[in-house]
């Protein structure tokens, strides 16, 4: 069987901190498993996108919209039987769950039966910090390196959520096959 018929019907939500190669990694991602990619920041708001871009963190108030649009999107392709590969922070639980309610079938706490997977991307603030540089001198992000330790503030990561968890500092080519193995695993335990 395919890995792509392995993963009919869900989401692989690639999460980390601004820098930890969540685009990267999800396009990689979605063209094994023959999916589409989304990328979370195609959902933010211009107003999001130029606090951002002044060094100004979000907000609560200011994510919700972009996360309920998210959300609004997946459960359309998890009705369709789609499987899609996400990148998109996803910090803190409460974020994630807005996105695992994109599962009709979802209760709150029902980790393993979602149809949505996080793999956090790890890596540490050193790391990051220096792709942050050499991304904002190729102008290729509207996030500064000054949010950077924001988001490692509301990085939160619960053990009892079962979130993937891969080093950042192993080749693209390496995740992406860790975390195709991941997800067999865990539809074939």
């Amino acid at each position: 069987m395919s890995a792509k018929n392995d993963v009919t019907g869900k989401v692989i939500a690639i999460m980390g901190v601004s820098g930890a190669g969540k685009s990267t990694i999800g396009k990689m991602l979605g063209k094994a498993l023959s999916c589409d990619f989304l990328d979370a920041d195609d959902f933010h708001s211009l107003s999001n996108r130029d606090k951002m871009r002044q060094g100004i963190a979000l907000s609560d108030e200011d994510r919700m919209p972009w996360l309920e649009k998210i959300q609004e999107s997946l459960r359309k392709r998890l009705l369709d039987g789609e499987t899609v590969v996400l990148a998109c922070s996803s910090l803190r639980k409460q974020y994630r769950e807005i996105l695992r309610g994109s599962d009709p079938d979802y209760k709150p706490g029902s980790y393993t039966s979602c149809k949505v997977t996080f793999v956090l991307l790890e890596g540490n603030a050193e790391v990051i910090a220096a792709r942050l540089q050499k991304r904002a001198s190729e102008e290729e992000h509207f996030m500064p390196l000054t949010l950077l330790q924001s988001q490692f503030d509301l990085l939160q990561a619960d053990e009892c959520e079962k979130i993937f968890k891969i080093s950042v500092v192993l080749s693209p080519e390496v995740i992406v096959n860790t975390i195709l193995e991941m997800v067999a695993n865990s539809l074939n335990p």
